[in-house]
């Protein structure tokens, strides 16, 4: 099988190169350039294409790789809101992610997160390098006693709710499924209760059309004062202009975000020389309450190597007809 990988950073062909060793059957061919109507035939004479979680993979991006022979699309993510499902199924073309790959990455950058608005490290680290030793203004609060509210509990919730029970906090969490692996650790409660009692609220469930907006002006009105919120799921779970209101009217204690709406074009890219066209993404970054990172959650030295290792394992079971029917995307 022939892969071409759209988007290449230099930890991805690390990663893939250290184990695609171990599929002799597969070959990659790697592009710096992310997938579009433009760069799409550039997979003629491939059998897949390998995609991240920010390619647009609209109606018109299917049909041209169709049209290029290809049948598989490799997600090598848990995301797949960025793909055209129903062209891809009308176009024949297969989709597999990677659903689960080691959740405690992104659920520990979840919690450095927490942590680093809460105590103020952004700030305490550029006073300390000016050689300002001030403490006024850097007061936080302790976790321990305190309530943690997550809403998602599959893997990444999962491990971001037993960090939060380890530090001494009460968790509680809300789910339309709930996870019976948590049942001694957790308390399951209506959405409208989680937001009236948790001190700390991390977001882990996937983007839908049920949770589009689901921290809306309405739920962060119905949170706790000085609350600390964290997203490290998708940017369109949070009303971002709604977000931005709930800031200036002094909500938060902290919001710590590695995903944000309209963060497309900035998601791994050196923006540093540019002026950014998304007023959003500025008004953010001007906050002193607010961190946020660029959809790092994931990286780390284990995730990278499973992502790596499971993308090709379902290359591997599509060519051989014994795919992971768990990391198949269907409609």
């Amino acid at each position: 099988m022939k892969i071409l990988f759209y988007d290449t950073k230099p930890y991805d062909t690390e990663a893939f190169d250290a184990v695609i060793g171990d599929f002799p059957d597969i070959t990659i061919d790697y592009l710096k350039t992310d997938i579009s109507e433009k760069t799409a035939t550039l997979a003629k004479g491939y059998d897949a294409v390998c995609l991240f979680v920010a390619s647009d993979v609209s109606t018109r991006v299917v049909e041209l790789l169709s049209a290029c022979g290809v049948k598989l699309i490799l997600l090598r993510c848990a995301g797949f809101n960025n793909v055209d499902l129903e062209a891809a199924s009308r176009c024949s073309i297969t989709v597999m992610r990677v659903p689960g790959y080691a959740p405690e990455a992104v659920a520990e950058h979840a919690m450095a997160l927490a942590f680093a608005v809460n105590r103020h490290l952004h700030k305490a680290y550029i006073r300390v390098r000016e050689n300002n030793f001030s403490l006024s203004g850097l007061t936080g609060f302790n976790f321990a006693g305190k309530t943690a509210g997550i809403i998602g509990t599959g893997k990444i919730g999962a491990a971001m709710c037993r960090a939060c029970r380890g530090l001494g906090m009460k968790v509680i969490a809300y789910d339309k499924y709930e996870n019976p692996a948590l049942e001694s650790i957790v308390e399951y409660v209506p959405f409208e209760q989680l937001l009236k009692q948790s001190d700390l609220i991390s977001l882990h469930c996937p983007l839908t059309e049920e949770t589009y907006h689901l921290i809306d002006i309405e739920a962060i009105e119905r949170m706790k004062d000085g609350v600390i919120l964290v997203n490290t799921s998708r940017g369109a779970l949070i009303a971002t202009e709604d977000l931005i209101r709930g800031i200036r009217q002094h909500k938060f204690s902290g919001v710590g975000l590695d995903v944000y709406e309209e963060e497309d074009e900035n998601v791994f890219e050196n923006r540093e020389d540019d002026i950014l066209s998304s007023s959003v993404t500025a008004r953010l970054l001007s906050f002193p309450n607010v961190i946020v990172t660029s959809h790092q959650g994931f990286l780390t030295k284990e995730a990278l190597e499973a992502i790596s290792r499971t993308t090709l394992e379902n290359a591997e079971g599509f060519m051989k007809g014994t795919a992971d029917r768990a990391n198949l995307v269907t409609l």
